[in-house]
């Protein structure tokens, strides 16, 4: 209730986050697996004095600071400036309680950058020893940073003892730290197999050669899927039980959370029969379809991770509608429109006459406006209370399409309800004149009973 909203029609704000984040993973964790690979496959080539190797490592690296330092720097902005927009309150809270985390990840962000860039930009005016160390310096810097946002991310969901004990170090290791950082790790060795192979796949033509890099990024790519399986199952143990009840109520998300795992047997099994037991199948077709399994892994377990958070964004901490569980009772009593600095503004603004002397707005004179006005200060409260989650007619969880057929009393009843009949939604945090005015914009955007089915007259 401290900000103004930002809307995105039909996909939904939060949903923008999500869009922009995943395709940001599927970098970042390449920048940590493939920082790591080039590390130890630099040493190896240095001690084996395989100039060849040498010459294909010069030339991934180059793909590699594209991919990462480029677009990955552009996906990571991209990310703050969403979640600012679409998660305001959230965002702030992160950074209120990890203010140590994250100047410790801005050094280590500035360290990656620094010696990814002398690591290739200097590949040959180094001594071997010193392009070795800036090599372990980047990849030792990407898996801290990966740690430190790892930290972060899991107190979203998880924030163990920080509501009594509000430090640093207790919001920074909560229960989901470990598991999530292992299966993070885990995924980064097993994206960064996957992107050596599809890149050596397209680059190279030395069958030799083909079979060295195929044999040897593939060693990292076996551990990393049994890294993500044994961090995956211990992420589940560690779930707070609501996040396990809105996993189990979700089909959905069962059908998920078993394809997320078959994906990683498959890329483990194709990664074992092939690269790594038959290097000649470095092929591109071959090479594509693994990184596509690979991909799809990823972001379903990232879709996974944020959905059962509900109905939370920071687990106990922010309401995923942008209100502290703390100010439900004062919202509840006082009015949701009372309640925020821009839906009273607008109230003010259009309603001058429902403002009484003591500047505060009486909710009965809402409810005498014209229906149409009904419907627009509804539209407000659906903007502010239920646009976090849902699209209105059409999109993403559309209200229009979940309420279809429904009656007033039906919707009334609901609101007033609304945590009761869905545990994995927060409650209504408005009055009853509240929940009226947003029942009159709710049936307005309803869809009808579909034809050809029966239904109680």
């Amino acid at each position: 209730m401290h900000y103004p909203w930002w809307y995105v029609p039909f996909l939904t704000s939060p949903m923008l986050i999500a869009g922009v984040s995943v395709f940001h993973v599927f970098v970042s964790m390449y920048a940590v697996g493939g920082g790591l690979f080039l590390a130890a496959e630099t040493q190896y080539a240095y001690k084996t004095g395989n100039r060849a190797y040498l010459s294909y490592l010069k030339d991934h690296a180059w793909f590699f600071i594209l991919l990462t330092a480029v677009y990955g720097s552009i996906t990571g902005v991209g990310i703050w400036w969403t979640i600012g927009l679409a998660s305001p309150l959230a965002t702030e809270a992160l950074i209120h309680i990890f203010v140590f985390g994250w100047a410790m990840e801005y050094v280590f962000f500035v360290l990656e950058i620094a010696s990814a860039f002398i690591f290739y930009y200097y590949w040959d005016r180094l001594n071997s020893k010193t392009h070795q160390t800036i090599g372990w310096i980047y990849g030792i810097s990407a898996w801290i940073s990966l740690v430190l946002i790892t930290g972060i991310t899991a107190f979203m969901l998880h924030p163990g003892s920080w509501p009594e004990d509000q430090s640093f170090w207790s919001a920074f290791l909560n229960p989901q730290f470990l598991p999530q950082t292992i299966a993070r790790t885990g995924g980064s060795l097993l994206l960064a197999s996957l992107y050596v192979y599809m890149h050596a796949a397209f680059r190279l033509k030395d069958k030799s050669l083909q079979g060295l890099i195929s044999t040897r990024s593939t060693k990292p790519g076996l551990l990393g899927a049994i890294l993500v399986t044994v961090g995956g199952l211990w992420w589940f143990v560690a779930l707070p039980e609501s996040a396990k009840a809105a996993l189990a109520a979700a089909s959905v998300l069962n059908v998920l959370m078993i394809l997320i795992f078959l994906m990683t047997i498959v890329v483990f099994i194709m990664l074992y029969l092939g690269p790594f037991r038959n290097p000649g199948w470095i092929t591109p077709g071959f090479a594509i379809l693994l990184f596509t399994f690979g991909l799809a892994a990823t972001g379903t377990g990232e879709f996974i991770r944020e959905a059962v958070r509900k109905p939370f964004v920071v687990y106990d901490v922010v309401l995923s509608n942008q209100i502290l569980p703390s100010e439900i009772p004062s919202l509840q009593k006082n009015g949701y429109l009372e309640g925020g600095v821009w839906t009273k503004a607008f109230i003010a603004s259009y309603y001058p006459s429902s403002i009484n002397p003591e500047g505060q707005i009486n909710e009965a004179e809402l409810l005498n406006l014209p229906q149409s006005e009904r419907i627009k200060i509804g539209e407000v409260l659906f903007q502010y209370h239920c646009n976090d989650c849902h699209a209105a007619g059409d999109g993403y969880s559309a209200v229009g399409q979940v309420t279809r057929g429904w009656t007033p009393e039906m919707t009334l009843t609901l609101l007033r309800h609304l945590d009761q009949a869905h545990f994995f939604m927060p409650p209504f945090a408005g009055t009853d004149e509240e929940a009226m005015l947003l029942t009159d914009y709710i049936q307005s955007i309803a869809k009808p009973f579909p034809q050809g089915l029966p239904r109680e007259n």
